[in-house]
C-alpha cells in the first residue's frame, strides 16, 4: 500500500477558503475516483515559521501505478483548480510513501 502525501504551505489570508475548498471540493472528488481512499487531513506544527500555515493531506492508494493513472485521468485537472484558485498562496509538494509490515 502506498501513502500519498502532499503537504501546502498556505498563505494566512486565504486559509479559511482553502480548508473549505479542501473539504468541500478536492478531497470529494480525489475519493469519489474511487483510486484514492481514507482521506487524512492535518495542519504541521511547524517551529520556524514565520507567517502561513502549512496542511498534510494524505490518501491510501493501492500502488503507484494507481496513483500515476489517477493523477493522469482526474489528479491534474484537480491540481489545475487548486493553483487557479489560489497561485501561490497555497503551494504543495508530494511525497510517496510505500508501507512497511511492523509484523
Amino acid at each position: 500500500m502506498i501513502i500519498f502525501n502532499t503537504t501546502f504551505h498556505v498563505e494566512d489570508d486565504i486559509c479559511d477558503e482553502y480548508i473549505r475548498f479542501m473539504r468541500d471540493s478536492y478531497i470529494v472528488r480525489a475519493v469519489n475516483s474511487g483510486f484514492l481512499h481514507e482521506p487524512r487531513f492535518a495542519r504541521v506544527h511547524a517551529q520556524h515559521e514565520e507567517s502561513g500555515t502549512s496542511y498534510s493531506l494524505q490518501f491510501r492508494v493501492k500502488n503507484v501505478d494507481t496513483l500515476n493513472h489517477w493523477y493522469a485521468t482526474e489528479g491534474e485537472a484537480i491540481q489545475k483548480e487548486l493553483t487557479a484558485r489560489f497561485g501561490n498562496k497555497a503551494l504543495g509538494f508530494v511525497t510517496i510513501l510505500e508501507e512497511i509490515d511492523l509484523k
